[in-house]
């Protein structure tokens, strides 16, 4: 399962599922796909993803917040946080996971 990587700015850090972020730029355009979800998601959202990790970093920051995604990201290392300060600002990276 491929994860974007959040650092906290205490240094801890959390995996957010990319299809969960994906899932949500595909709702925000579906409209473009006559209202269909699994259109917008397979034919617009997962090949620009695909094709460049920055996208889905960018989609996430700009456009989604952290309570949004809160209850399925993973802790990978703990830490104190400002959980919104770090959604925006803290570094992301995408990884695998199993």
């Amino acid at each position: 399962m491929k994860c974007m990587r959040v650092t906290m700015p205490d240094g801890s850090q959390y995996d957010v599922p990319v299809d969960a972020i994906a899932k949500n730029r595909a709702e925000h355009y579906k409209d473009e796909f006559g209202g269909n979800l699994k259109r917008s998601l397979d034919e617009d959202t997962m090949p620009l993803f695909e094709s460049d990790d920055y996208e889905i970093e960018d989609w996430a920051q700009n456009n989604m917040n952290w309570s949004e995604v809160k209850d399925i990201a993973v802790k990978v290392c703990d830490g104190d946080v400002d959980f919104d300060e770090g959604w925006v600002n803290g570094e992301k990276e995408i990884v695998e996971r199993d």
